[in-house]
Order: C-alpha cells, then structure tokens, then sequence
C-alpha cells in the first residue's frame, strides 16, 4: 500500500532544474534512500514533501492521518530549556493525556460520577497502550545509543554546538516513533559507534523512511530501495544499494546505445533530406522530413563534472612539526585526561573516540583558537596549517563563493579563483549563487577550494566528508593521500580511511595510540 504518491513533480531553482516530470511511490513498507551529486535537489525534495517548499508542478499526495516525522535541523529550540527537558516534549500528547485523566479523577472525588471514572479508565488504557509509564526508560535507551549522555540531561539547549543540536532533534525524533520519517543526513555528528544504534533502530522500525545520505556504508545496512537524482530524473530501484547503483549502470549503458542508435539514424536521414529535397526524389525527402519533426528525441546524457583536488605544500623545517605535552583541553572544565603525542612532517593521523567526547575542542586547541586550560602546544618554525572546520558558518553568507575568495585572496583575479572552484565540480552558475543557497555539500565544496588556495604542510580535517557525494569523496581521498606533509583526520565514515594510508590512530577515549 501507497503512503506517498509523487506525480509528475518538476522543480527549477534560479537557472538549475532540479527535475521535470519526476514521479515515483513510497510504499509501506518502503526503507528508502536517496543518493545524487551534491546539489541535484536531494534536501529540496524533502522539502517539497513536508510542504515547506511548493513546487513548480506535480502533486504531492500523503496517505490520509499519517503521522509524519520530520528531521528538521532547523527547529526552533528553546531557550533555557534542557536536554531532558526537550526530550520529554516527545511524549507533550501523553502527558497532556495524563494531566485530562488526573483532573477526570480529580472531578470524580467530588461528584462520585461513575461516567468520570469511565473516562479516566479508557485514558488510562491509552496510556498504558502506548508505554506512557516507560517514557524515561525510552528517554534513557535513546540517549546512550546516540551518545547524548556525554552531555548530560541538564544541559541547556542554547548552550548545545552545532553537532549536539543535531543530536538532539534526532533523538526527539526517534521518541516520537511517526509512522513516516524523513531524515536528512542523520549520520552527520554521529560516530561509529551511534551510527551503529542507528543503523540497528532503522533496521527494525515498523514504519517507511526516506533518508539522504553520502554514507554509502550507512545506506547499504538500512535501505531496500533508493530514489536516484541525477539529470533532472527521480529514478526509483528496488533493493539494496549496490544493486540499485549495478541497474543504474546497466539502465545507463542501454540508454547511450539506444541514443546512440537514435543519433545515427537521424543523422542518416537528414543526409537524405538535404540530399534529395530538391530533386527527382523529393517528395520522399519532404515525408522523411515529416517523420523526422515527429521523433520524440532522446535527451542528451549529462557529462557529469568530477572533482580533482590537490593541496599545496609548503615544506617544513624539522622532523617534528608538532608536539602535544600534557594537554588538557575544555571551556569551563576539562573534557578529556591530559594528552601527550607529536605529529611528525608527512604522519597521517586518525584522532578516533565518540561524538562530543573533544576531538574538534583538540584541534581547536593544538590550532590555538582554544586556550589550553593546561600544558601546552610545542609548534615548530615554519608550520603551516590548513584547516577545514565541520560547521558550515559564513561570515557573510549573501556572498557568492567567487565574492568569498576574492575577499580572502585579494591579489588574485577572478579567472584562477574560477579555476579551483570548478576543480571541486561546483558549476558557474553555483559559483555564482550566494553560500546560504547552497547545498551542504557545495559550501563544503567551497571550503575545499579555499584550502586548496593555502600552501600548508599540516592538513587538519575535521569530518570533511559530512554533506560530500561519493564522487567528491574519492577525489578528497586521493587528494589527502598523494599530500606530501601531514594530516589529522577526524571522520565518522571509517570507509572513508584505512590503514593502507593512515599511519596512527589516536583513540581519544583511551588516551592511547593503537
């Protein structure tokens, strides 16, 4: 059974379109994922959905009374309300429940009315139906499978970084238990370890989902089909990922023959034409030409741009570039037993440990944007950093990607800034277009251009793939691989590395290198 019918959707934004005509069915029983190039309309078409978008054309048509759940990164918190706190808005229809029952009973004390006490019970059954009595222990299992009791219950909301916040909403989400969820990258600021819960807590959810995703690994445990964006097409294929990606290949090569075929047989024709239209045989000439206007022509396939990323190197003077003594990192209070380790010239690190436990407030530290609240940084003459930071924050964020390093890199003109920024595979049109109108995936891609402008020896990446599509993935593999100098990595995808290029793992919670 149908719960979602999309028919005939098309959407343009600015001078992009995203797609024509699209329609497809999400069924009941349907674990959908959704997988594209970064800025084909993925976050977009989650929008469409919910109704916080309208789109151009098509019809959007829900199954009647579902209960839809909504992973809006977006959502307004508020503030001075804890963690717990917000937690428990989960379960505001139970509890408001609870407080009808408890004035029913309340009522009944004084008037004895034995229709009250009918009310209370069936309110009470209700209750009890829907595990109203269980509500902390499903508040506390949620918590430690997304790693939130690092933060802790009493935390206030406002005071929550940009990756616990994140954390949060979904952790909401999931109490509500909706019949139909939609989840935007839910696995970004996740670790391993709570990608695991998460991967496990989809596996057996009752209900469908739509996810979108760039963890391929992710997708391959929790789909049994996926929703393909890709030239202004929605297509649907039924199965895991891997099977939907070998059909995509061979739908792909068949569609090239048959507009292959197509080409060569209109270009046979036309040859005709122009040949015998005004001849002895022009009469057949003038009927080709009919048949030709008629032909309802196969698009041309897309060339889709891939980027090539490289980082300059700048060389360093010693050995070793940085050593770490008996660090001890934090704001008001430690969050971590003091660390001791160096980073060698051309050493790749991998700093490993779950979400919220200090590994961005390390780097943060070791980059001096922290103060230490003890030891200290050694850092060599001559280092220099190259730095991606997770959070998508923009100084200015009306400004175009090409206003943004022509800002940074004043004495460059507009052409080589052009050039790095197409490198990533952003289009003109998206150099063009201001950063808050981007995808996650195309402002990471900015940030990639800007470090490629900077000659580093030391590479510090944290979760830089977050928002990435695959294709974008490979190119920064191969581009952090063939850098001469070093790199520490942080990154929840461990596809994303291996040891066959990582020369040390860090493991924060154990203070100990493996």
């Amino acid at each position: 059974m149908s719960v979602l019918t999309v028919t005939g959707l098309s959407q343009r934004f600015l001078d992009k379109q995203l797609y024509q005509d699209a329609s497809f069915q999400v069924n009941q029983a349907d674990h959908l994922g959704v997988v594209g190039q970064n800025g084909v309309g993925k976050s977009t078409l989650i929008k469409i959905l919910t109704g916080a978008l309208e789109p151009d054309a098509g019809k959007i048509i829900w199954q009647r009374h579902l209960h839809i759940g909504y992973l809006d990164q977006y959502v307004n918190l508020q503030p001075g309300q804890t963690v717990g706190a917000f937690l428990h808005t989960a379960f505001a229809a139970l509890y408001a429940k609870e407080a009808k029952m408890n004035q029913i009973y309340a009522d009944y004390a004084t008037t004895m009315d034995d229709e009250l006490l009918a009310k209370a019970g069936t309110l009470q059954q209700e209750l009890e139906a829907n595990d109203f009595y269980e509500v902390d222990t499903r508040i506390a299992t949620v918590v430690t499978g997304l790693g939130l009791d690092a933060i802790g219950l009493d935390h206030p909301v406002d005071a929550l970084s940009g990756g616990q916040r994140s954390k949060i909403i979904l952790a909401k989400l999931l109490l509500e238990k909706p019949a139909m969820l939609l989840l935007d990258e839910p696995t970004n600021y996740l670790d391993v370890s709570h990608i695991a819960w998460l991967t496990e807590w989809l596996q057996n959810f009752e209900g469908a989902f739509i996810v979108i995703s760039h963890d391929f690994d992710f997708l391959e445990n929790v789909t049994n089909a996926i929703l393909d964006i890709e030239f202004g097409q929605i297509t649907k294929y039924t199965g895991a990922l891997h099977q939907a990606m070998r059909q995509k290949e061979a739908d792909h090569e068949t569609y090239l023959k048959a507009y292959a075929k197509q080409q060569a047989q209109i270009q046979k024709t036309e040859a005709f034409i122009r040949k015998f239209k005004a001849g002895s045989r022009a009469t057949a000439a003038r009927s080709r030409e009919k048949q030709l206007a008629h032909v309802e022509r196969l698009t041309p396939p897309g060339n889709r741009a891939k980027a090539h990323l490289t980082f300059p190197y700048q060389e360093g003077q010693r050995q070793i570039l940085v050593d770490v003594n008996n660090l001890v990192v934090g704001y008001d209070q430690p969050l971590l037993a003091p660390i001791n380790f160096s980073i060698a010239r051309d050493e790749v690190i991998a700093l490993e440990g779950f979400n919220g436990i200090g590994k961005s407030t390390l780097l943060k530290t070791i980059l001096g944007q922290l103060k230490a609240l003890g030891g200290g940084v050694s850092i060599a003459d001559n280092v220099h950093f190259g730095y991606f930071e997770q959070e998508l924050d923009w100084a200015i964020p009306k400004q175009t990607p090409l206003q943004f390093l022509m800002g940074k890199y004043p004495a460059l003109s507009q052409r080589p800034l052009r050039q790095v920024l197409a490198r990533t595979a952003l289009t003109r049109e998206e150099m063009d277009k201001p950063l808050q109108l981007l995808s996650g995936g195309e402002q990471s891609k900015v940030k990639l251009a800007d470090l490629m402008l900077q000659p580093s020896n030391i590479l510090v990446m944290d979760e830089p793939t977050n928002h990435l599509d695959d294709d974008t993935k490979h190119a920064l593999q191969a581009g952090l691989k063939a850098f001469p100098g070093a790199v520490v990595l942080v990154s929840h995808e461990t596809g994303f590395y291996d040891d066959s290029w990582v020369d040390t793992r860090i493991n924060i919670e154990n203070l100990q290198n493996k």
